[in-house]
């Protein structure tokens, strides 16, 4: 099933997506507030169950896409986690524990929204991933059962402000969280929808040309791990999204680089997931 936020006219919900449109389950009287309490009070099955022999109350034509999770309380990223990509760093020998950094809620928009070229750079830059959205709260979670603590997957468009990231000695958070500078959606699939994370592909297109393809198969810390590693030292919750790393192929690795700039339509896409797009604008002075 998939589940997205949306808002219409000044009113910000969330619902099930069907063809025909969306069921805005957010509208019942006994639905949490928002996805993300939602996923913290109720199984995807009984929010699912919301919407059940209801007809769709929007076409999806008629909404404006939110983030899947519009307050997520975290947001966490895996830098290099294909094989590619490491190659591509030029190292010899696999990392032995996955890099880790933090991007903001404010750093991501929704499917079909503007990102925006910051005005002290012209480096910004597209990296396609599949994101996990976090159903069921844990600490120091088992790898063999860490994929029971998944709600759903979504796609991300981890937008990097290159000369940026190379502000700091060893980080790259600068760089990574320049306002409405990449997205995430359209929505979430729930878990169900899945038989295992092993064959999943992601590809990043800038205006129709591919740059980025990868499956999941190529990746060097797996969903599960990913789970367990991160939530021995944080508290995973309901709503908590993982950026699990993009493929090769982003603009900075072309000689020349082949950065966004206005006007570019960037598209990921996971089959079984969705396609996100977005359109670049400059920020306004």
């Amino acid at each position: 099933m998939k589940l997205a936020s949306f808002s219409v006219g000044d009113r910000c919900s969330y619902g099930l997506v069907t063809d025909d449109g969306v069921i805005d389950i957010g509208r019942q009287p006994k639905a949490p507030s928002d996805l993300r309490s939602a996923l913290g009070e109720l199984t995807t099955q009984q929010i699912v169950a919301l919407a059940e022999g209801r007809q769709p109350d929007y076409e999806l034509g008629n909404i404006v896409y939110s983030p899947p999770i519009i307050d997520p309380k975290k947001i966490l990223c895996i830098g290099v986690n294909y094989v590619n990509r490491n190659e591509e760093y030029d190292e010899t020998s696999l990392p032995k524990y996955p890099s880790v950094f933090i991007r903001t809620a404010g750093s991501l928009v929704g499917h079909l929204q503007t990102i925006v070229r910051p005005m002290e750079s012209k480096q910004l830059d597209y990296e396609g991933e599949i994101a996990i959205i976090i159903g069921k709260a844990g600490r120091r979670i088992p790898r063999k059962i860490a994929e029971n603590h998944i709600a759903g997957l979504t796609v991300l468009q981890e937008g990097s402000v290159r000369d940026w990231m190379r502000h700091g000695k060893f980080n790259v958070t600068q760089g990574k969280n320049f306002e409405r500078s990449g997205a995430i959606g359209p929505w979430l699939v729930t878990a169900d929808e899945f038989h295992g994370y092993d064959d999943l592909t992601v590809s990043t297109r800038v205006n129709g040309d591919t740059r980025q393809s990868d499956t999941t198969a190529n990746l060097l810390f797996s969903f599960a791990y990913l789970i367990s590693y991160l939530s021995t030292f944080m508290h995973l919750e309901p709503g908590d999204i993982i950026s699990t790393g993009t493929p090769t192929g982003a603009g900075a690795r072309f000689d020349p680089p082949r950065f966004l700039e206005p006007g570019d339509e960037v598209e990921v896409e996971v089959p079984g997931v969705g396609l996100l797009k977005n359109t670049v604008i400059d920020e306004e002075a």
